[in-house]
């Protein structure tokens, strides 16, 4: 491999790397994001049970429940993003050890 290759091709991976780095950047901050909101509906919720407990009312119970399903959802978001941080951050490793090697 010639001088010129090596030197393309690790520019070429230091770019790939800076990328994926400004994309975990963004995946942290979306994921702290969706954990403080998270945080929020599940209050939401736990209030909501709370006063469906003691009122006993059909209307009561339905809020709970949607609450519920909102909390739910906001987990679900959480999770998938999670994954994408997890997803980066291999990338990031692999790329960074091509680096290196």
């Amino acid at each position: 491999m010639s001088a010129y290759t090596s030197a393309v091709q690790q520019r070429s991976l230091t770019q790939r790397i800076s990328e994926v780095h400004e994309r975990l950047v963004k995946a942290r901050q979306e994921l702290a994001i969706v954990e403080e909101q998270l945080v929020v509906f599940a209050e939401a919720a736990d209030e909501a049970r709370i006063r469906a407990l003691v009122s006993e009312t059909p209307l009561a119970d339905q809020e709970w429940q949607e609450a519920r399903r909102h909390e739910e959802a906001m987990a679900r978001s959480r999770d998938a993003a999670r994954a994408r941080v997890s997803e980066l951050e291999r990338a990031q490793d692999e790329l960074l050890h091509k680096l290196v090697v």
